[in-house]
């Protein structure tokens, strides 16, 4: 062995819900782009959803879980301005908790145990959330993050020409069911998939 650590990254998390075009509703409104919408045979339906600035993605759909509808609690959603983005939501007709930050000043706690009204009083990267759920029930929190700590990746990061000609196979395959759903070309895509490279790298777009 070469002594490297193989990489372990969160590409998905998979949302089980009961009703996929209401679900899909839900977070295109909130601002999550559609990437794939694929039926296969047998109700089986994937669809594969990236909130903006996200590396990770959300995948919804029919026959991918047997997990029951609304039973994923706790995804964290990261944004630099909990303020800023809890507005976005309410515009977007969600119905989002108050700004909270936790009493031992840490790490929330299960439900709504511990939850001190606004935003962590030193402004704390790590420290003020605020939590909404899907139409099925499946929780989510904004989590509060200006400062990550030592170690953390927040961008992508390709260490091979091979990976970048991998991701781009990836995304040519993607992009091209989406043209079939549009019943047309997208002459723009490398216009705003190199706005999405420029994100996912920390760059400015």
């Amino acid at each position: 062995m070469s002594g490297q650590m193989v990489e372990f990254k969160i590409e998905v998390v998979v949302v089980p819900v009961s009703d996929v075009d209401r679900a899909k509703e839900f977070y295109t409104r909130i601002g999550f782009r559609e990437d794939v919408d694929f039926a296969g045979p047998e109700g089986f339906r994937v669809v594969h959803l990236t909130p903006p600035g996200s590396a990770v993605s959300l995948v919804i759909g029919s026959g991918v879980t047997e997990a029951a509808p609304g039973s994923e609690q706790g995804v964290h959603l990261i944004v630099a301005d909990i303020l800023a983005a809890r507005a976005e939501l309410v515009a977007a007709g969600v119905e989002v908790s108050e700004v909270f930050h936790d009493a031992g000043g840490v790490f929330h706690h299960a439900g709504t145990a511990h939850r001190v009204p606004g935003p962590h009083p030193e402004r704390r990267s790590y420290g003020s959330f605020a939590s909404f759920a899907d139409p099925d029930g499946n929780t989510f929190l904004l989590q509060e993050v200006t400062t990550r700590r030592p170690g953390r990746i927040s961008h992508a990061v390709y260490r091979s020409a091979e990976e970048i000609e991998a991701a781009l196979r990836d995304t040519a395959l993607a992009h091209h069911a989406y043209e079939l759903e549009l019943g047309h070309r997208d002459e723009d895509w490398p216009t705003w998939y190199a706005a999405h490279l420029a994100r996912a790298a920390g760059l400015d777009s």
